[in-house]
């Protein structure tokens, strides 16, 4: 994706309200500079700093981040104790930034193969930030979309279980209703950096009818521009939302 020239900028229209972003390519970006992994990744958080700001200056109300997959597990266990450590740095050095600037902060995925002082973290940017307007920012950390929605049924099978739902009664918004996403507005436009061009088991269902952009920037090097290129290309389509 290049950046679009002033000529082919389409007139300014609504930014997008949710940007959801696939954050890829931190490896790639400390192979190419002969550093160790980690030293990508620290770049990456550096990114999400950026991003966050930038979001907020382009008046998007939403923005989600996919910081760390249920398939990361695998990866080599140094470079996903550094990864848990880079959350750990973001949410104690950023949240009072986040705060002030009226950013809500929540996170997504699951929680049971966190350290107890990493949920502890987490807990407490949700609540200090819980009634906050500006700009809702998640980051799904430990999340897959497969397994997201396999939670959601089973809580909605033990309600029928209960009898407290009747199976007829299941609609898709019982089922949204479910999600770690509850509440959220779909995904308008979902960016993946780095070149690759598939979903990698994110937002399946909340990304039914959301625009599509991909870009071969690798994600420490996703800034403003890059961020503004990506919307105003979505800005240049016609969405359908299944309509032929």
């Amino acid at each position: 994706m290049s950046t679009p020239t002033q000529e082919e900028v389409p007139v300014a229209t609504k930014p997008p309200r949710h940007v959801a972003i696939v954050m890829d390519g931190n490896r790639r970006w400390a192979a190419k500079r002969h550093m160790p992994k980690k030293l990508g990744h620290r770049a990456g958080v550096d990114a999400v700093r950026n991003i966050v700001r930038a979001a907020g200056e382009l008046g998007i109300s939403y923005l989600t981040l996919f910081g760390f997959s249920s398939e990361n597990w695998n990866r080599g266990p140094e470079e996903v104790s550094d990864l848990m450590g880079l959350l750990r740095l973001f949410i104690r050095r950023d949240l009072a930034e986040l705060h002030q600037n009226g950013v809500q902060v929540q996170i997504i995925g699951g929680r049971a193969h966190l350290d107890p002082d990493i949920v502890s973290l987490i807990e407490e940017a949700e609540a200090l930030t819980g009634n906050n307007t500006e700009l809702h920012l998640t980051i799904a950390f430990n999340y897959g979309g497969q397994s997201e929605i396999t939670t959601a049924v089973r809580r909605i099978a033990k309600k029928v279980e209960a009898g407290e739902l009747r199976v007829e009664d299941i609609t898709p918004e019982t089922i949204e209703g479910h999600l770690d996403t509850a509440g959220i507005p779909h995904p308008d436009l979902v960016i993946r950096t780095s070149g690759e061009k598939r979903l990698s088991n994110f937002l399946l269902w909340q990304s039914a009818y959301s625009e599509f952009v991909f870009t071969d920037v690798l994600w420490p090097d996703f800034d403003k521009s890059t961020l503004e290129a990506a919307v105003h290309e979505y800005q240049a389509r016609e969405r359908r939302f299944g309509e032929g």
